[in-house]
């Protein structure tokens, strides 16, 4: 059975036995198929934005098709710069019965302002790095306008 995943190669599929998949998927297993590391992922159960799992009588955890989704949107949501409280917030809106696109689209126009400012902010960081770059004689350490800088008092 292929199961559709996030993924970064080409496919998107991974090979899966269907009763493997409808039993619960191993932390390792949804880790792999995430792309969200084990020590990640318990994190996540611990400050509440996966649901903890199920337990096999031997104590290990069983994942649902539902929490291997909710792992890959925690992801996305990250790889795009989402907070976790951002992600926190949305899932709830998610996992709430009166979400509207519009709450979604305010948070996201949000973080997009906030990217935005910090490209600004970056931009403003690389010409003073410039600058700073080009007063250098590539000289004795000693006489290095860059370390003096850097040591200068506000």
């Amino acid at each position: 059975m292929l199961i559709p995943v996030a993924t970064t190669d080409a496919s998107g599929y991974c090979q899966m036995d269907k009763k493997t998949f409808e039993s619960g998927l191993l932390i390792g297993d949804i880790a792999r198929l995430s792309d969200v590391q084990i020590e990640t992922i318990r994190y996540y159960e611990r400050i509440g934005v996966v649901p903890k799992p199920g337990r096999t009588k031997g104590g290990h955890r069983l994942y649902s098709s539902d929490q291997l989704n909710r792992l890959v949107f925690i992801r996305r949501s990250r790889e795009l710069g989402f907070s976790l409280a951002e992600v926190r917030t949305l899932l709830d809106l998610i996992d709430g019965d009166e979400m509207t696109c519009e709450e979604v689209h305010g948070i996201t126009m949000e973080h997009l302002s906030n990217v935005r400012q910090k490209l600004a902010d970056l931009r403003r960081l690389e010409r003073a790095l410039k600058e700073l770059a080009g007063q250098c004689s590539k000289g004795k350490v000693s006489e290095c306008p860059i370390v003096d800088t850097l040591f200068a008092t506000v």
